[in-house]
């Protein structure tokens, strides 16, 4: 993708996944790539972010042998997924707005 991603909308984009399920950085990092162009080394010091943010704990789980550390959100991760949603629609909402000329800044 083109635009740029900031680092609050790679927060958002990990509680929205791992709001739908508990997931482990890997995979967390494939579909965010989906819309961002973001290296593991990106996301790592996000994730622990939001870990010392107390927004979602971890736990490790054995895969084929070897141990994977999984996310998962909290209630205050819950809540905070909540508020960059409704911070996000407002954002959009007037993004759309600009690009489809219903929003002008009127010159004075």
């Amino acid at each position: 993708m083109y635009f740029p991603t900031s680092s609050i909308l790679i927060e958002f984009l990990i509680l929205a996944i791992i709001d739908r399920e508990d997931s482990y950085g890997y995979e967390i990092s494939q579909t965010i790539k989906l819309a961002a162009n973001i290296k593991e080394s990106t996301l790592y010091p996000i994730l622990k972010k939001l870990e010392k943010a107390g927004y979602m704990t971890t736990y490790s789980q054995e895969y084929q042998g070897r141990k994977r550390k999984y996310y998962s959100i909290t209630q205050e991760g819950k809540e905070q997924l909540q508020f960059l949603n409704e911070e996000w629609l407002t954002y959009k909402e007037t993004l759309d707005g600009i690009l489809e000329g219903r929003l002008r800044h009127d010159k004075d």
